[in-house]
């Protein structure tokens, strides 16, 4: 009984020492080397982890800045901005480009006073689910159905719901242009564009295609593809496809933002910090 169970622990023992083995020499083998620039670069990373470099978080931001130096140029981290890209790109030798800071912008006016509702909407208060199953109160397909997915998703408080137009309205303090709303809206309502120079810059609040006649039905403010805008300014940067216009963020707003805000009929095109033309 005793050989027994003493042929027993030695038998253990030595599959043991033999796997044991087996795992250290594997371990030498196939061990990956990771740079340690990759924990420098994370560490000034703002362990957001949203995405809006187009990495799985901060992580893989770093790993893939450190793992492909010769495209430094073409990394960037909205939400660090230029600051923090300096700084990593101190840790990897190189010198950083300026990029041009942006915002994220709602792409609609319709508000319940553009847009009056027509019927009262009481299922689930999840904007997926109400895109899936009808038009909205409004009417409108395209419109904002303000019901806050946009809110929800947004780690850094940059959006809130106006109790009074029922749209989501940006904070330009603190958003960071993350890209977590344009991703979550099922309208695609929201667009990351420059802030523009002395944060000037217009646009098209309005993302309906229908003709003209049956988008003014559903929301005073609607585009209606008339093509007064792009008489303005006569270029590929303000054009109209399917209905509806769109501007360009190279369009030159200081010469020509108030005309082209002005030649509007229905108000759709809208300013920040740009005074509109008197007509």
């Amino acid at each position: 009984m005793n050989d027994l169970f003493i042929y027993s622990v030695l038998t253990l023992s030595g599959i043991g020492a033999v796997a044991a083995s087996i795992l250290f020499v594997a371990s030498k083998k196939f061990k990956v080397f990771e740079d340690p620039k990759i924990d420098e670069v994370e560490e000034e990373l703002p362990s957001a982890n949203c995405g809006a470099c187009g990495f799985p978080g901060c992580r893989g931001f770093a790993e893939a800045i450190v793992n492909n130096p010769d495209d430094f140029d073409s990394f960037n981290c909205p939400v660090g901005g230029n600051d923090v890209m300096k700084k990593v790109a101190a840790i990897m030798g190189k010198e950083a480009t300026e990029k041009e800071p942006t915002i994220a912008v709602l792409k609609c006016n319709g508000s319940r006073q553009n847009a009056p509702q027509k019927i009262i909407y009481s299922g689930e208060q999840n904007c997926a689910l109400s895109h899936s199953m009808f038009s909205g109160e409004s009417g409108c397909p395209s419109g904002c159905l303000g019901l806050g997915d946009c809110v929800d998703v947004c780690n850094f408080g940059a959006l809130y719901i106006d109790e009074e137009t029922w749209l989501p309205v940006v904070d330009e303090e603190k958003c960071t242009s993350c890209g977590a709303c344009v991703n979550v809206c099922p309208r695609g309502l929201f667009e990351i564009m420059p802030r523009g120079k002395d944060n000037k810059r217009i646009y098209v609040a309005c993302m309906n295609t229908q003709k003209g006649a049956a988008a003014k039905k559903n929301c005073k403010v609607a585009c209606i593809g008339c093509m007064k805008c792009t008489k303005v300014y006569e270029t590929d940067s303000v054009k109209v496809t399917n209905f509806c216009s769109y501007i360009s963020p190279d369009v030159d707003v200081e010469n020509y933002g108030s005309a082209i805000i002005a030649s509007c009929p229905t108000k759709a095109i809208l300013g920040v910090n740009v005074e509109e033309q008197k007509v």
